[in-house]
């Protein structure tokens, strides 16, 4: 996993979302240049698609949801649609593995004024969709909570 280093994140909020609200349908965009390795991380109540590379598709999408009585932050990337092979698609798979915590810290870290207002959130569960047409990589995983990745950060 790559080192998080808070001076390669950048943070963009987009009205009307702020460093506090809103909760429930807050979403992340999370992107990243392969050449400086800074990560952009835009937060607000849509995702910002202008930002996603369609070709490379190695962003990661996550939002806060109200679910059986609490919320959780769900987040999803997308491994294949069935334009990459299944060797190229095993390999998508296990980079995301290798960097999902990086890219959580990243966003929670991002967005850490928000659980000074929402403490209760700090340890809700966190939960990644792998999105693939291959069912081998198509899965759910549990990555903690927020307090996790703000004491590793």
């Amino acid at each position: 996993m790559s080192q998080f280093n808070p001076s390669k994140l950048h943070v963009n909020y987009m009205p009307p979302a702020t460093s506090y609200e809103p909760v429930a349908g807050r979403k992340y965009t999370l992107t990243h240049s392969d050449k400086t390795g800074d990560l952009f991380l835009n937060i607000g109540s849509k995702y910002d698609l202008n930002t996603i590379n369609k070709k490379n598709r190695d962003e990661v999408l996550a939002n806060w949801m109200f679910r059986q009585g609490q919320y959780l932050l769900m987040g999803k990337v997308y491994v294949t649609g069935g334009e990459f092979n299944e060797q190229l698609s095993k390999i998508r798979f296990t980079i995301f593995q290798k960097e999902l915590p990086l890219a959580l810290t990243a966003i929670i870290y991002g967005d850490r004024k928000f659980y000074s207002y929402h403490p209760y959130l700090l340890d809700a569960p966190i939960y990644i969709q792998f999105e693939s047409s291959l069912p081998e990589f198509h899965r759910l995983i549990y990555c903690g909570t927020p307090r996790w990745y703000l004491l590793t950060a």
